[in-house]
C-alpha cells in the first residue's frame, strides 16, 4: 500500500511538472493596438499564463528576407518576449504572411534554392536577434489563389530545408532548436491544391488548421463561422465545411494527430438579412453586417462586440446539429462561438487525440471583461481550463483565479 501511495504521488508530481499534453497557441494581431478606446490591445495586455504559445502576427518579407512591417514592431517584440519572464514555459513565435499578404512574395521566395536559403538564413538571424522561439508560416494559399500549382511542392521543400537548417543551427550554437509551424487551409479544394500532407507533417512541429471562416456574407445566406458538425440543411460541398470533417481529412491524409492544432475563432461572421422574419441557418442575406464599433471590419464582429449585440436585446439561438450559437435582431445576424461551444469543441478535440487549439485572436476575446460579464478572456480561459494548460512557474493572474460557468 505504501508503494502504491508513493507511485501515485510521483505520478501527480510528474504531471504537474510536465503540464498539459495539449497546446494552446494564441495569436496576437498587431492591428489591435490601433483600435479605438476599449478595443485597443497591446502585447502588455496579454496574460502570459493563458497560453502555451503566443504568436505575433505579422512579419513581412522583402527581397526574400523576413522583415518588420514597421519600426514600432520592435517595441512589440520586446513586450511580447518579456512575458516569458512571468512564465518561463511560455514560447513565442513570429508569424509571416497572413490574409492580406498576397502570394507573390512567397512564390518568389520558394522559386529557387538561392532564394529559399536567403529566407531561411534571415529567419534564423531574425528570430534569434529578437528573442522568438520559432516561426509560423502563414501562406494563404500555396497552389491556388494566385499561386502557381508548383508552389505546392515548393512549400514542402522550403519546410524540409528550414527544419534541417533549424536543427543544424541548434547543434552549432548549442541552443534549443527553433520551432517551425504552419497555418493551413480548412477548405478541402484548397488543401488538395496546396499541401503534401505527410511530408509537411514529418517536418513541421505543429499544423494549425483554420477551421473558421467556413461561411460568410459572400455565400448569400447565413451560416456558422466555425460549426463543429454539418447542418441538417447542408448538401454538396457544404457538408465538408465543419471542424469535424476538416480535421478528420487532415488526419486521414497523413497529418499526425498530435501535431494537428484546431482553429478556434474569437469572432463571428455578420450578415444583413434579406427578410428579417427568416432568421435561421441558411436564411437569405443581402450583404455583410454593419461594422463593429471597435474592430471596424466588414462582415466580422469580435466576441466582445457580439456580447454588446446580445446586451442590446438580440435573440440568441443554439443550433444543436452544429453545436454553435447564432444571434439576430431586425435584419442583423451573426454566427459565432461562445463559452459553451468552445467547451464542446475542446472536449471533442481531446476525444480525438488532437494536439491542441489555436486561437485567432486574443485581442478579439473579451480581454477587459467589460462587455460579456464572464471575466477577462472568457473564451481563452475556457480552452485553458478544458485543456488543463497550467504552469507551476507562472505568476498568478486574474484569469487563473476566475471561474466561468458553461451554460
Amino acid at each position: 500500500m505504501t508503494k502504491l501511495i508513493l507511485l501515485t504521488g510521483l505520478a501527480v508530481l510528474l504531471n504537474s511538472q510536465l503540464g498539459s499534453a495539449y497546446q494552446l497557441m494564441c495569436y496576437y494581431n498587431n492591428v489591435a493596438q490601433n483600435r479605438p478606446k476599449l478595443g485597443s490591445f497591446s502585447p502588455s495586455d496579454i496574460d502570459p499564463c493563458l497560453c502555451t504559445h503566443l504568436i505575433y502576427a505579422f512579419a513581412g518579407m522583402r527581397n526574400n528576407r523576413i522583415t518588420m512591417k514597421r519600426m514600432s514592431d520592435l517595441t512589440d517584440y520586446q513586450a511580447l518576449n518579456a512575458l516569458k519572464n512571468r512564465n518561463i514555459e511560455l514560447k513565442t513565435l513570429l508569424a509571416v504572411g497572413g490574409w492580406d499578404f498576397g502570394p507573390a512574395p512567397f512564390t518568389a521566395m520558394v522559386s529557387t534554392p538561392h532564394n529559399r536559403q536567403i529566407f531561411i538564413n534571415s529567419v534564423i538571424n531574425f528570430l534569434r536577434q529578437y528573442g522568438f522561439d520559432g516561426l509560423n508560416l502563414d501562406w494563404q494559399f500555396p497552389g491556388s489563389h494566385g499561386s502557381p500549382a508548383k508552389d505546392k511542392h515548393l512549400l514542402t521543400v522550403l519546410v524540409q530545408k528550414m527544419h534541417e537548417a533549424f536543427e543544424q543551427e541548434a547543434i552549432e550554437k548549442n541552443s534549443p532548436r527553433l520551432m517551425l509551424t504552419a497555418t493551413v487551409a480548412g477548405a478541402i479544394p484548397t488543401i488538395q491544391s496546396g499541401y503534401e500532407i505527410p511530408q509537411l507533417s514529418h517536418s513541421l512541429d505543429y499544423i494549425q488548421v483554420m477551421t473558421y471562416n467556413l461561411h460568410g456574407s459572400q455565400d448569400g445566406y447565413t451560416g456558422g463561422n466555425s460549426p463543429l458538425y454539418k447542418s441538417i440543411n447542408d448538401s454538396g460541398i457544404n457538408t465538408f465545411l465543419n471542424v469535424d470533417y476538416i480535421m478528420t481529412y487532415w488526419n486521414e491524409n497523413g497529418a499526425a494527430s498530435e501535431k494537428l492544432i484546431v482553429g478556434f475563432p474569437t469572432y463571428g461572421q455578420t450578415f444583413t438579412l434579406s427578410d428579417p422574419s427568416n432568421t435561421g441557418i441558411g436564411a437569405p442575406t443581402a450583404s455583410a453586417g454593419v461594422l463593429g464599433p471597435y474592430t471596424e471590419m466588414s462582415g466580422t464582429w469580435a466576441y466582445y462586440e457580439i456580447c454588446t449585440f446580445l446586451n442590446d436585446g438580440a435573440t440568441e439561438a443554439w443550433d444543436a446539429a452544429q453545436e454553435v450559437p447564432y444571434a439576430y435582431q431586425g435584419n442583423k445576424w451573426v454566427g459565432y462561438d461562445n463559452v459553451k461551444s468552445f467547451h464542446i469543441k475542446a472536449e471533442w478535440l481531446k476525444q480525438n487525440n488532437l494536439g491542441g487549439a489555436m486561437l485567432w485572436t486574443l485581442d478579439m476575446d473579451d480581454f477587459t471583461g467589460f462587455f460579456c460579464n464572464q471575466g477577462q478572456f472568457p473564451l481563452t480561459s475556457i480552452l485553458k481550463n478544458a485543456l488543463k494548460v497550467n504552469s507551476s512557474s507562472c505568476m498568478a493572474s486574474v484569469s487563473d483565479l476566475q471561474q466561468i460557468n458553461v451554460p
